[in-house]
């Protein structure tokens, strides 16, 4: 595994920890009872995140920026498994992003600072789609790894039949001059 692959990993794995954080709030928000307790906690949980200081954010744009070029870098190269491979895991982490400028940050200042037009059933509505993006998020970035796993699986598994391939045309090779020695 080189540089590149790895900044694509610890990328991913980042923002994947972040979402799994995030999904215990999720959860509830999506497949339980909406009570009023759930709602003030998802508000109170994102406002925090709304609110974290700059060099916090700045991290996690730039963690976003790591994966980019990471993906872009392993690109480069033009063959067959970066094609398939990267090129299939950059489209999912452009759609990662795409999701994150889209929906998650809308959803962040509906609910962290709304509008004087945004109700509170605006809010609790912005909480939802919140929620369901970062779930798409999740499992979109949890694809990526696994793409990146079958990329590395097929790497070693190409090694492995070249170097069957080589031993058997050396061995081929022995017998031939072997045979032709016997011959002399």
């Amino acid at each position: 595994m080189g540089f590149k692959q790895g900044a694509v990993l610890a990328s991913c794995s980042f923002f994947l920890g972040v979402l799994f954080i995030c999904f215990f709030v999720d959860y509830r928000i999506l497949y339980q009872d909406l009570t009023e307790d759930t709602i003030k906690d998802g508000f109170q949980f994102y406002a925090t995140f709304f609110n974290a200081p700059p060099a916090i954010k700045a991290l996690l744009h730039g963690f976003i920026g790591v994966g980019l070029t990471g993906l872009v870098a392993k690109l480069l190269l033009w063959d067959e498994s970066a094609i398939f491979f990267d090129g299939s895991s950059l489209a999912a982490y452009l759609f990662t992003i795409s999701v994150y400028l889209a929906v998650t940050i809308p959803c962040l200042r509906t609910m962290v600072t709304p509008a004087e037009v945004d109700t509170m059933d605006d809010r609790i509505e912005a909480l939802k789609i919140l929620s369901a993006g970062n779930t798409i998020m999740m499992l979109v970035l949890a694809a990526i790894l696994g793409l990146q796993g079958g990329q590395e699986y097929a790497r070693r598994t190409e090694q492995r039949e070249l170097a069957k391939l080589e031993k058997a045309e050396k061995e081929g090779a022995a017998r031939s001059r072997s045979e032709k020695d016997k011959k002399e």
